[in-house]
Formats: structure tokens, sequence, C-alpha cells
């Protein structure tokens, strides 16, 4: 499967990923997959793709299909499956695998998280979260966004960031904790009328009016 085939990835399929271009590092990705299932699945991979035209077909749609995720997930995946299963696995189990097991991370699903971040008191930062995630893909689809629109259009939003920052955790990331705002030691004492009064003065001095 070539980079430049037109049966695999050509001008008109470079952005047909669900919600992620085509990259030629998913291509890659994809080559790789196709070569640990042959070393793997020999004589099932042999039996299943014998027809080198059909091989094309099915590298095109699994392409499209998995570039949704990153490469270095597409190739997680298929290392799971290769170790979980004795055969040689559909795309739908793929699509599984790639979306792996977000509760050994810690993560929960995103209509959990978005509720979360919507009764999550202020300020954000102080939240004791589930898990950063949440925070961060709050921050990402905004606050004032999350509070002020409906659940039909605010989910959406938040689910496509917490998603993503899923994806980031179950590949290795560890996500930054929220930075709480250091509230000042000391506070300042107010200005007395006549200091606000001389301070007034000399600013109108400066701007010469």
């Amino acid at each position: 499967m070539s980079k430049t085939s037109p049966t695999v990835a050509g001008p008109s399929d470079q952005n047909m990923g669900r919600g992620r271009a085509i990259s030629d590092s998913h291509i890659d990705a994809l080559n790789e997959i196709f070569t640990l299932f042959r070393i793997n699945y020999h004589n099932q991979y042999y039996k299943a793709y014998s027809d080198t035209q059909v091989l094309n077909q099915i590298k095109k749609l699994w392409l499209e299909s998995l570039s949704q995720f990153a490469p270095e997930t597409i190739l997680r995946g298929a290392r799971k499956v290769i170790e979980e299963s004795e055969y040689l696995p559909t795309l739908n189990r793929m699509i599984r695998a790639c979306q792996g097991d977000p509760e050994k991370f810690g993560l929960i699903d995103a209509h959990r998280a978005y509720v979360e971040a919507c009764r999550a008191p202020s300020p954000k930062s102080a939240y004791q979260w589930t898990h950063p995630a949440i925070y961060h893909a709050g921050c990402a689809s905004d606050w004032f966004f999350l509070a002020n629109n409906s659940e039909k259009i605010a989910f959406p939003i938040f689910e496509r960031h917490y998603l993503k920052l899923c994806e980031r955790v179950m590949n290795g990331e560890q996500l930054p904790a929220p930075q709480t705002i250091a509230i000042p030691q000391t506070l300042e004492t107010p200005l007395s009328k006549e200091e606000n009064k001389k301070r007034m003065e000399e600013l109108r001095k400066q701007l010469e009016l």
C-alpha cells in the first residue's frame, strides 16, 4: 500500500477521515499493522486477502475509518488484538481496540465528564476533578459557553475535546494538573481621599488633560 496509490489515499481522499485528516503517518501505520497481521495470522491472512485488488479496497476502507485515531493509537490497537486474539481482526474489532479501555486510565465516559464539568463550582481550577482531562476539556470548550448553552448544543463540543484528550492520555501523555491562582498573602491598604485626589491630578498632568 503506497502513499501515492490512488486506491488508498489519492487527492480526493486526503480529508475523508472521520474527524482527523489522513496523513502519511496514518498510511505508514496502516501498512505496518497489515504487515503485523500477515506475520501473525499467516494462513488466515492469505486466505482472506488473496486478491490484491480487494486487499487495496479493504485497506482504503480501514484507512478512512481508523484515521479518526492518531497513528500511534492505531498501532497500539493492532498490538492489542494480536495479543488477545488468535483470529484475524475485523474492522469493528480494530476500532474497539483503538478506543482502548478508558477506565484503566481513570477516565469516565464523556457524558458523566460533561455533567461534572457543568456542576463543578468556581474557581474551576480548585475543584477536585475525577481526572484532569475533564478540566482541560472544559477550558477548551469555554466555561462560559458550557454554562450558557443547552446540553444539546454544548455537549457535542465538550465531547469532541474530551475524547481527544482521552486518546492522548491512553497514549501515555500525562496532562498537567489545573493551575490554582494563588491568593496574595497581604492586601494593599485602600488609599485615602486625599491620596486618590493627588494620584488623579498626577494622571491628568501625564495625559495633559
